[in-house]
């Protein structure tokens, strides 16, 4: 049934359906952080906040008579699902922090339906179902991070707050939105994060404030991003931290004092992260995903090997320190602060060799025509038909796929399958706990011929 609609905006040139409100049945989970239902008249809508097999009242949020699809939160759980759960954090819900998805869902059922979604790509991107792809269907939660409904693992090391310009308050973007909502703190914040105290300092004039508390290390950083005109404000924190700013013209991070890198302790060294570069950002992340990359490939002593998108060197060096004094790693990244973080830390692998620029021009220049293991970690675009083509002509015995995106991760395997490799196992690892990202590592080798 469709009920009376509040704060509707319909207008008569886009016949906008915002504001209006309808009664649903909730279907399955999407790719996404929400679950599909139907309007009565047929329209499909991108719920949030909601759960399967739920009855709830769906206010629309984005979207417009016509449109393929509409956006909306549900406002009133009518039949709830067993699995769910008030929200523990007080700015959760329709219209508030848009940083978590499934703050009203049960921690098992979080990862069933995240499980539910890298099945769905693999069978619709694919072509896999779970036994094909040699995976057993769950997603894995990091240790420590099982705990009971109702409480949050405080995870996140990296926690980009923005800056509400009326007030100066830190806090978080809304849902698909510029507005902030102001915190006094986040419960996925680690305690690294939380114990700086951003929330409750003022930061008028700031755009946004990144704060980072590295693993393995007391090494805390804030980066803040002024707005055009205004001035850096006197940094006091409740523990020290090193300030870097980001250049409003260049978009460059520079130091304003203190250290301009963090120290990240994984896989039994130290890698020094400078202005802000890409790391895991739960705290056990970086050793779970070597482990499982590691124990996909089983490096052998001389084996050659590429580590694509390598950051700041983390496979690589874990790559290095198996392959041995014969052996060889070329690792390649597009960014050149990462790539001169890389080359430091792997200063002690003769070995090594990094190279900076993008994988699709550089790989080939380099003149490699086999390899014995790849590992790639690509953004979440994934790495494409092209450059998925070229790795499987080098003949690697085995690769390893690091995929933040099961759609893309799904993709690029319906590519590798073309290119003659099939996928031995797939991991799955709850690394971003109350929200609907997930991240995957598939082992891949070359099918038999016939298969």
């Amino acid at each position: 049934m469709q009920t009376e609609p509040r704060n509707a905006q319909v207008g008569p040139e886009k016949g906008t359906l915002v504001g209006q409100e309808y009664e649903v049945e909730v279907g399955p989970v999407a790719h996404g952080g929400h679950c599909v239902a139907r309007t009565p008249e047929g329209q499909v809508l991108f719920v949030r906040h909601a759960l399967p097999g739920e009855r709830v009242v769906a206010r629309v949020t984005e979207g417009e008579e016509g449109a393929r699809f509409l956006r909306a939160d549900a406002v009133r759980i009518i039949d709830a699902s067993k699995d769910r759960i008030e929200p523990p954090c007080p700015y959760a819900g329709p219209g508030r922090c848009g940083g978590c998805d499934w703050q009203h869902a049960k921690p098992g059922a979080q990862r069933r339906l995240k499980a539910e979604v890298i099945a769905e790509q693999l069978k619709r991107l694919a072509g896999l179902t779970p036994e094909e792809a040699g995976w057993d269907g769950t997603v894995m939660p990091a240790e420590g991070d099982k705990l009971p409904a109702g409480e949050v693992p405080r995870w996140r090391t990296r926690v980009q707050y923005a800056v509400d310009p009326a007030t100066g308050r830190a806090g978080l973007r809304r849902h698909r939105s510029h507005e902030v909502e102001p915190v006094d703190h986040c419960m996925i914040a680690a305690e690294g994060v939380g114990e700086l105290g951003v929330e409750q300092r003022d930061w008028t004039g700031m755009e946004s404030v990144e704060a980072i508390a590295a693993t393995g290390s007391h090494d805390r950083q804030v980066i803040l991003t002024p707005r055009p005109g205004a001035r850096l404000p006197l940094v006091e924190l409740n523990r020290p931290v090193s300030v870097l700013r980001v250049d409003e013209k260049t978009g460059g991070v520079h130091r304003v004092h203190g250290r301009p890198f963090v120290r990240e302790r994984a896989d039994g060294r130290t890698h020094r992260v400078s202005a802000g570069g890409f790391w895991q950002i739960h705290p056990k992340a970086a050793d779970t995903l070597v482990t499982a990359v590691m124990q996909g490939l089983l490096p052998r002593k001389g084996d050659m090997a590429l580590d694509l998108y390598c950051g700041v060197g983390l496979f690589a060096g874990a790559l290095a320190d198996r392959v041995g004094d014969k052996g060889a790693v070329l690792g390649i990244e597009a960014g050149k602060r990462a790539v001169q973080d890389a080359r430091h830390n792997l200063a002690g692998f003769p070995r090594v060799r990094i190279e900076q620029g993008r994988v699709e021009s550089v790989l080939p220049r380099t003149g490699i025509t086999e390899a014995d293991l790849i590992v790639l970690d690509p953004p979440r675009s994934g790495a494409g038909r092209t450059t998925v083509a070229r790795l499987s002509s080098l003949g690697a015995r085995r690769i390893a796929y690091v995929a933040c995106d099961p759609a893309a991760l799904a993709r690029d395997l319906a590519y590798f399958r073309e290119g003659g490799y099939r996928v031995r196992t797939l991991r799955a690892f709850d690394l971003f706990p109350m929200t609907h990202h997930v991240e995957c590592v598939a082992i891949l080798e070359p099918a038999k011929k016939g298969s």
